[in-house]
């Protein structure tokens, strides 16, 4: 229970933060702040009664305890209060502070749009011109995705708020992840457009761990209130009424995943043969409806090699792409870091769409471990699965780069970090295989790249294999090789009830450089076997984490990704919580 001086100010603070919280976050790129209507806060109410009639001194005063109530749970408390300070007037009405928070967030971001593209104009070195290029473009993702949350969430039913809030703080993260991956774009760049972007984006960054701070906090306050919620896709309606499923989830195409190939309607074929619709993938994509669909678009690729770069953009939602096996259809390009191109736009295959599912497809980036970060498939998509996939690659192979991604039955090869990225992402019956790297490197599987820590983000591994590529097994004793190491500061990987091979070394996991993130990184092994699956001579850092039973059922994708309402009604093998009994 909850004191009741303590109780009130949590519920002042929760009214005022869930009134703010969908616009004020939103549009920092990434700030969001909803607005609760009809809740009642009499002591709000009496406190606007008496600044009536009072002095203008008075009312700045009311209103900087209504903007301190607000940022109080945030880690950049100055900057919150001073932006809202600066611009807010003598107004103590949440409602009038998101608009002023919202004005203020989308001119950060305009701000940093701008300021990349004027700095690409004046720049002539073409690897700082890429990054830039790739700066605008997620500054304008992160302003497109906030918008429609808004538009979305306008009118939400709290009796949905738990499953808002789980979202809320998904598309949060995303945002912080895309501006953090705008300023590694500069990475081996020898201009000073980087600083410059770094600061342009410094007060929309800090804006954006505010709202994930404030949000969170509502999350907990509402939590210890007890408030009954249920989550935004619940699987399951009344006793008395049919099964639901989300609205992305057709009943006529729920089971489209687990269904032969034979069996699928699709909307287009694609053949290399020229049997199909187009021959081309990319041809394909430009007939995908750009509008709003309440079911999966369906395109059946057909055995062969396409040498394509596609990018399943933000409109295209609801997507399907089937195979006919991951060895027989497959994506493949080279794009590489080596050749001046920034990791980001290295990927093969980019995914944005929310909703994307893929099964029977390969996904490749043939660079080769000499090109060094070279991505095959770089996902950025709400709600997406791939099923019986492979991801073939070195140097970062797989970019899970932002919100919930839940792979199944896949394969993943690579050298180097070749799953990395800052996704709520659960790997289910999968295969890892090192490859052979390059002399006097040694291997990584994973590279997480949690920025705050109250980023829902993780690398999750369960009821998989990490084990050597046949190229990689005859010569595995001259490499030493890592289950993962701390790309970003609260880097988090959870491996667990897995078969772990001899190629990993006794100590686990590898420093990123120095003691980067090794106080601060969350990293832990349950129920694993196999003879690398040994933690007795594991590293001994703050961040290696002891993990019960109970605490690894909260990194299962049931729990973790809340996989029930998106993920079980496709028809896919899901697991929802731990495999083994002890």
């Amino acid at each position: 229970m909850i004191a009741g001086d303590d109780y009130n100010r949590r519920k002042r603070l929760a009214v005022i933060g869930v009134s703010t919280l969908l616009l004020v976050a939103m549009a920092v790129a990434v700030t969001l702040s909803i607005a609760f209507s009809g809740v009642e806060d009499s002591g709000m109410e009496d406190a606007e009664d008496e600044l009536k009639g009072k002095n203008q001194k008075t009312s700045v005063a009311a209103s900087m305890r209504a903007i301190k109530s607000l940022c109080q749970p945030t880690y950049y408390k100055q900057t919150c209060e001073q932006t809202l300070a600066k611009s807010g007037g003598n107004t103590t009405d949440p409602k009038e502070l998101i608009k002023i928070a919202f004005k203020i967030a989308e001119k950060e971001i305009d701000l940093a749009a701008k300021k990349s593209l004027t700095l690409q104009k004046l720049e002539k070195d073409s690897r700082t011109r890429g990054a830039l290029t790739s700066c605008k473009e997620l500054m304008t993702m992160s302003i497109n995705e906030l918008k429609t949350a808004f538009s979305e969430f306008e009118d939400f039913d709290i009796s949905n708020l738990d499953g808002l809030m789980a979202d809320i703080k998904t598309w949060l993260s995303a945002a912080m992840t895309y501006q953090e991956t705008c300023l590694d774009a500069f990475e081996n760049t020898t201009t000073t457009a980087g600083e410059k972007m770094k600061k342009a984006l410094k007060t929309a960054m800090e804006m954006s761990s505010n709202g994930l701070d404030i949000v969170t906090e509502i999350s907990s306050v509402y939590s210890g209130m007890r408030i009954p919620a249920r989550r935004l896709l619940q699987g399951k309606l009344p006793d008395d009424q049919d099964e639901i499923f989300p609205s992305w989830v057709d009943a006529g195409q729920r089971r489209l995943l687990s269904n032969p190939v034979s069996d699928i309607e699709a909307d287009l074929v694609v053949a290399k043969d020229g049997s199909g619709d187009f021959k081309s993938i990319r041809e394909a994509l430009l007939h995908v409806p750009m509008k709003k669909r309440n079911k999966a678009f369906v395109i059946y690729i057909k055995e062969g090699i396409y040498k394509e770069y596609l990018v399943f953009n933000r409109s295209m939602e609801n997507v399907t792409v089937i195979g006919d096996g991951a060895d027989k259809t497959r994506i493949t390009g080279d794009k590489n870091f080596a050749d001046g191109i920034d990791i980001y736009r290295t990927a093969t295959v980019a995914v944005i769409g929310n909703n994307f599912m893929a099964k029977n497809i390969g996904f490749e980036n043939s660079a080769g471990a000499i090109k060094h970060q070279a991505v095959a498939l770089r996902v950025s998509s709400d709600f997406a699965i791939f099923y019986n996939c492979s991801m073939d690659g070195y140097h970062d192979t797989l970019y899970t780069h932002a919100k919930r991604q839940f792979y199944r039955d896949c394969t993943v090869s690579g050298t180097i970090d070749f799953v990395f990225g800052d996704a709520p992402v659960v790997f289910q019956n999968c295969t890892f295989l090192v490859r052979k790297p390059l002399e006097n490197q040694q291997c990584t599987v994973t590279a997480q790249g949690r920025k705050a820590r109250r980023q829902p983000s993780g690398i999750i591994i369960q009821n998989s294999t990490i084990t050597a590529h046949p190229e990689f097994e005859p010569v595995k004793d001259q490499f030493k090789t890592y289950l993962g190491r701390p790309w970003k500061e609260f880097s988090r990987t959870v491996i667990m009830e897995s078969f772990i091979d001899d190629i990993i070394e006794p100590e686990g996991w590898s420093p990123w450089f120095g003691t980067f993130g090794l106080k601060t990184c969350w990293y832990g092994e349950y129920n694993n076997y196999g003879p690398g699956s040994s933690t007795k001579k594991r590293v001994k850092w703050n961040g290696i984490k002891p993990v019960s039973r109970q605490h690894a059922i909260d990194f299962t994708p049931g729990r973790f990704l809340g996989g029930d309402s998106w993920i079980e009604p496709t028809g896919i093998p899901y697991a929802a919580y731990l495999t083994t009994q002890n």
